[in-house]
């Protein structure tokens, strides 16, 4: 699948291999493995046989975005979206759930 930043830093945390954007380097890590899962997958369906990404979809005013376990206290946030006849994995943050 294709995918898209939502800022600057998180682009520069996938391409740069010295940049952590202050995050722990586990879950730098981390994030670079989901990164290339998710170019890997052919389909979001992929993400949810995958029982250890604990891929859900979130609730309220978030509703419209998925998430992704990083390790016990991080989750990257992505939203899916459609460009054209592909589908698209918007990156929107990494966030501290605790």
């Amino acid at each position: 699948m294709e995918f898209k930043f939502a800022d600057k830093d998180l682009d520069r945390l996938y391409t740069d291999p010295r940049f952590t954007g202050g995050f722990p380097a586990a879950v730098v890590s981390m994030f670079r493995k989901r990164m290339q899962l998710i170019r890997d997958a052919p389909d979001e369906r992929d993400f949810y046989q995958l029982k250890s990404l604990h891929y859900e979809k979130l609730k309220g005013e978030r509703s419209h975005q998925r998430s992704m376990r990083l390790n016990d206290q991080y989750r990257l946030v992505v939203e899916l979206r459609s460009d054209g006849d592909e589908k698209l994995v918007y990156v929107v943050q990494i966030e501290d759930y605790h």
